[in-house]
């Protein structure tokens, strides 16, 4: 399936400042990207790095004071693999990977340390596996409200559990911290998606079950197969869209994802009760 995936941020610079993006499509292992366009208004020079793991294409320039507009845009081709959930069970932590281990233990917004009773309490009883994450899915989505404008940059999982209320990356956030509390490693991701109203980025997580990583949304608000990534890592710390040193703040911000290309079925990608699993 093919998406065009775009945005636009508009910042007021007060100062000389350093801008550190990571917007762009990655190149993963159920994702190519085709081609792709990053630009910078006023034009200033860019650098660019990808991580060799994980596919985050960074953007790095310094901006001028003054008004700033950064532009992404990008087609990329995206599979995942669609999969009965009573098939896939969990892993033993000694048969985990050893290269999962930044994904099993607490991270600065998931403290999955401090939510180990409440997630044994709730959790512990449930057969593990993808039946168990979706469990901790169907928790936080029915005892947390999204609710946009009650969470800033400093909420953590903890936070969440606490208050009850936040938005796509705080339902994240402690879905990843709940599974490392039950020794299932879990990692935050960003991206695009095609059917989020109204249009943003979006974040969801990702759990190690049964030799891969699968796909969950806790937020139930968009369709998984219609997700097309830009960062991976431990939480938002990892993979913020804009890193600033300096002095800046944003304008505005319009975000946009379409489908482009049709499935192997046909038909472009909706909800589905089947696990996500990444290619």
């Amino acid at each position: 399936m093919e998406f065009h995936a775009q945005c636009t941020l508009r910042y007021q610079v007060r100062e000389r400042s350093t801008f550190i993006m990571n917007v762009a499509a990655a190149n993963a292992a159920n994702q190519r990207v085709i081609d792709d366009s990053f630009t910078v208004e006023p034009a200033v020079p860019v650098d660019e790095h990808v991580t060799p793991e994980l596919g985050n294409h960074y953007h790095r320039f310094v901006a001028p004071p003054g008004a700033l507009t950064v532009r992404y845009e990008a087609r990329a081709a995206v599979s995942y693999t669609l999969a009965d959930p009573a098939t896939i069970g969990g892993t033993p932590p000694d048969r985990l990977p050893l290269g999962s281990v930044p994904y099993i233990v607490p991270s600065r917004y998931c403290q999955s340390d401090q939510l180990m009773r409440l997630a044994f309490r709730e959790f512990g009883r449930v057969p593990q596996g993808h039946r168990q994450v979706q469990a901790i899915c169907d928790w936080i989505h029915a005892n947390v409200d999204y609710i946009a404008g009650t969470t800033g940059t400093l909420t953590t999982a903890l936070d969440t559990a606490t208050q009850r209320a936040g938005v796509c990356r705080d339902f994240a956030h402690l879905g990843v911290a709940f599974c490392r509390a039950l020794n299932v490693p879990a990692r935050f991701v960003s991206g695009y998606s095609h059917d989020l109203d109204p249009p943003d980025f979006h974040a969801l997580f990702e759990a190690w079950l049964n030799g891969a990583w699968h796909l969950f949304d806790p937020s139930k608000r968009i369709s998984r197969p219609g997700f097309v990534r830009i960062g991976t890592g431990r939480d938002a710390a990892d993979v913020p869209f804009a890193l600033i040193i300096g002095a800046a703040s944003m304008r505005d911000m319009t975000v946009r994802c379409t489908f482009t290309g049709a499935g192997a079925d046909g038909q472009e990608p909706g909800p589905t009760d089947q696990a996500v699993t990444i290619a």
